[in-house]
């Protein structure tokens, strides 16, 4: 630390880590701190924040509202994409980094700050999509990460650290999960969680909704609007994109949707096991997928299945500000353009049933698929076409023979 900083941007949850981190910086550097608080869906735990940063030492607090953004920005390209890291993780987090860290260089800008500092550990992915988020907007300023370099090792010496203090937490040792909320998901680390062979205590764990089996016993429906592959409408209303996902997650919780537990193999190398909520999420995940069944032709199907596969892949990594998403997203907004038109779908104790879709875009062709007589398809143009798809084969088949 021997580098001395006259004014810090902290990115400011007021949970655990940063809640210390104001104290810590002033001791170490003896800095002015301006706490960032993002909005980007987290409700109440943004209560009494400013409060708290100026009590515990931060001479000034920004909260800047950003769900708006989040959602139009980051979210809805996810849902496009059917980005999902590792088949489960619908990027609930990682999503959010990237706008947190372009606000914190324009906060850090405006104010004149010589040094950006975050509370992600040393283990987790979060260090990583700041950091680069930052480097994106301002590529020399210095970044503090106070879990790389202080004397501090676990969340125990950490509760230690802000008794000493007096510096107010809304958690104590026994119920210590670590936890990441926004408006897209909420997710759950540490405690018992950290030995995989532990069942989850959902009872005690959920906050967005209920596990399946206190799910109501009569499903519920729900039919979502999409426009060139955006939600746009829920059961026939039309709404803007965070109140959207606000009812589904309402709708969704209550059904005991979007409940994932998984381990995960992180950026840093190491395996990870958290609990997941996300059920406005996996609600339009699913009926994204469902709809672009219809609407997309099946070679652009196919391959957007293994761009998803990657562009998830660099979003986790927190790669969202590079020319290779840039890129990602344009192919993915074009195969959009036909994704339109209506998909209902029936909640029941934590499953997501099709339960009927409509496009004016469609594809879908009643008359060419049916087992009737149609128009289109002649059924005897089959046999040819299977001896030529098939010749490979058969060729394949004579040379063996011929060697045996």
């Amino acid at each position: 630390m021997e580098k001395k900083f006259n004014k810090v941007v902290l990115a400011y949850s007021g949970g655990l880590d940063t809640s210390i981190i104001i104290a810590w910086l002033k001791e170490n550097y003896g800095c002015e701190v301006i706490a960032v608080a993002a909005d980007v869906g987290q409700k109440d735990e943004l209560d009494g924040l400013e409060e708290k940063a100026l009590n515990t030492g931060a001479d000034k607090f920004y909260c800047l509202d950003l769900k708006h953004d989040f959602v139009y920005d980051f979210i809805f390209p996810a849902i496009k994409a059917n980005a999902k890291y590792e088949d489960k993780y619908l990027l609930g987090t990682s999503l959010a980094r990237p706008i947190i860290g372009k606000k914190l260089v324009e906060i850090a800008k405006k104010e004149g700050a010589d040094a950006i500092c975050h509370g992600c550990t040393g283990k987790g992915n979060d260090q990583v999509r700041f950091e680069l988020a930052i480097k994106a907007f301002a590529p020399d300023m210095p970044i503090i990460a106070p879990w790389r370099i202080w004397d501090i090792k676990s969340r125990d010496d950490e509760i230690d650290y802000a008794e000493a203090r007096k510096i107010p937490l809304k958690i104590n040792r026994e119920t210590n999960y670590s936890k990441d909320k926004n408006l897209w998901h909420l997710s759950h680390e540490g405690l018992d969680l950290e030995n995989p062979a532990n069942e989850p205590k959902y009872d005690e764990i959920l906050e967005l909704g209920v596990s399946p089996e206190k799910a109501p016993d009569t499903p519920t429906y729900v039919t979502i609007t999409f426009e060139k592959g955006i939600p746009v409408a829920l059961n026939g209303e039309k709404m803007d994109g965070v109140a959207l996902i606000e009812k589904l997650n309402e709708i969704g919780g209550a059904n005991g949707i979007g409940i994932i537990d998984m381990v995960e193999n992180r950026l840093v190398g190491m395996k990870s096991r958290g609990v997941y909520e996300t059920p406005g999420g996996t609600i339009l995940y699913k009926a994204h997928a469902d709809l672009e069944e219809i609407t997309l032709d099946k070679y652009t199907q196919h391959f957007k299945q293994k761009v998803s596969l990657e562009l998830a892949d660099i979003l986790y990594n927190g790669y969202w500000y590079s020319p290779l998403t840039e890129a990602i997203n344009a192919f993915v907004d074009k195969t959009q353009e036909n994704v339109n038109g209506d998909v209902k779908l029936k909640l029941y104790k934590g499953n997501i049933m099709e339960a009927g879709m409509t496009s004016p875009t469609t594809l879908y062709s009643e008359q060419t698929a049916s087992f009737g007589e149609d128009d289109d398809y002649n059924q005897a143009d089959s046999a040819g076409f299977i001896n030529l798809y098939g010749l490979p084969i058969k060729m394949i088949a004579k040379a063996k023979e011929h060697k045996l």
